[in-house]
């Protein structure tokens, strides 16, 4: 355990030797002031350095336990029992582990007893240990915080430089967006007159290209621009299958002060339009959207085309799924999929 705390902490290991040294530096200036060189030496017996050894052997093993267990579960869980509880459990193993080290253990090869058994109780001998067992706890609890606190100035640091490359990178990615809709305005300015639908095409396609690009920066956006996204999405394969597209999209409910995850349920039509049947009248394909108790639900069905994979084991959606996770860490969505009598079904759940 010593040699898995020393590998993992090798990041900092000057703070933990650091302060190893000083305390032993203390120890040495202790015997000196109270006994003079006389007791500096006297640590150096084997009766002594053989009950200090176990001694500071108990106290790295709680100082080891402290830093990597009681503290970050025990501390930072902001609960003042689960503290005590820590703090108590570290003393008593710490009262346990020396007992075994000098009253079994060292006893069998040297005789002696550290303290005096025939009058040792067991609420005495933890009470003692107490006052020994503070001082690694506390150590540790201190170097514990340090470092966490250093961690997080370092990880700050780390997202302001994230932050200004993506600010950087976004500044030069928007070049080229900027030319394209300067473009399509263009367009959309020299058919409005002559060919008015041609125009209002140009016109969605811009806006699709603008959700995309701008709009799906934010986590969450409003519930009627993607709708309208969704719906300028499915009018261009109406363009594309002309009267060849057989999908039925219906919406329900007040889609009103209402915000989704970006960018999620394009994904789900996506699919439908990718991998299913969706130029067959016979089989009309369905995409079902509507707001039930606080809750979106999107539904799709399609008939599946047997050539294409299915659509719940694609890399798409299991990067949904973990953006899903990430924005609803509570399992607060629900995602399912259904494949059976050759059709594809997905039933997507989310608060709004």
């Amino acid at each position: 355990m010593i040699l898995l705390f020393l590998i993992r902490m090798k990041k900092y290991w000057k703070y933990h030797v650091t302060l190893a040294l000083v305390l032993i530096v203390l120890e040495l200036l202790e015997s000196y002031f109270f006994n003079g060189i006389t007791g500096v030496l006297r640590n150096f017996t084997f009766r002594v350095s053989s009950l200090k050894s176990t001694f500071f052997f108990t106290g790295i093993l709680i100082y080891i336990l402290n830093y990597k267990y009681v503290c970050p579960n025990f501390f930072q869980a902001n609960s003042i029992f689960k503290t005590f509880l820590g703090v108590g459990l570290l003393v008593v193993l710490f009262s346990g582990v020396r007992y075994l080290l000098e009253e079994i253990i060292l006893y069998n090869f040297t005789g002696l007893h550290n303290y005096n058994i025939e009058n040792l109780t067991v609420f005495k001998y933890v009470g003692d240990n107490y006052f020994y067992a503070i001082k690694p706890i506390l150590y540790s609890t201190i170097i514990f915080f340090v470092i966490s606190n250093k961690e997080k100035r370092e990880l700050t640091f780390q997202l302001e430089i994230a932050k200004s490359k993506a600010e950087l990178d976004l500044l030069k990615s928007q070049i080229s967006p900027h030319f394209l809709f300067n473009t399509l305005n263009s367009f959309y300015v020299e058919l409005i007159d002559e060919k008015p639908n041609t125009a209002d095409d140009i016109h969605r396609l811009s806006q699709l290209l603008r959700h995309v690009i701008y709009d799906s920066k934010n986590d969450f956006i409003s519930l009627e621009k993607e709708i309208a996204f969704l719906k300028d999405y499915v009018h261009f394969f109406k363009k594309r299958y002309e009267d060849n597209l057989f999908v039925n999209f219906t919406i329900d409910g007040n889609l009103e002060d209402k915000k989704v995850p970006t960018l999620v349920l394009i994904n789900f039509i996506e699919n439908l339009f990718k991998h299913g049947i969706v130029d067959n009248k016979k089989e009309v394909a369905e995409i079902k959207l509507w707001i039930e108790n606080e809750n979106l639900i999107l539904y799709t069905k399609n008939k599946t085309n047997k050539s294409e994979k299915l659509m719940d084991s694609g890399i798409g959606n299991k990067n949904v799924k973990k953006r899903l996770d990430i924005l609803f860490p509570n399992q607060e969505y629900s995602l399912k999929y259904l494949n059976r009598n050759g059709y594809f079904e997905t039933t997507l759940k989310l608060p709004v």
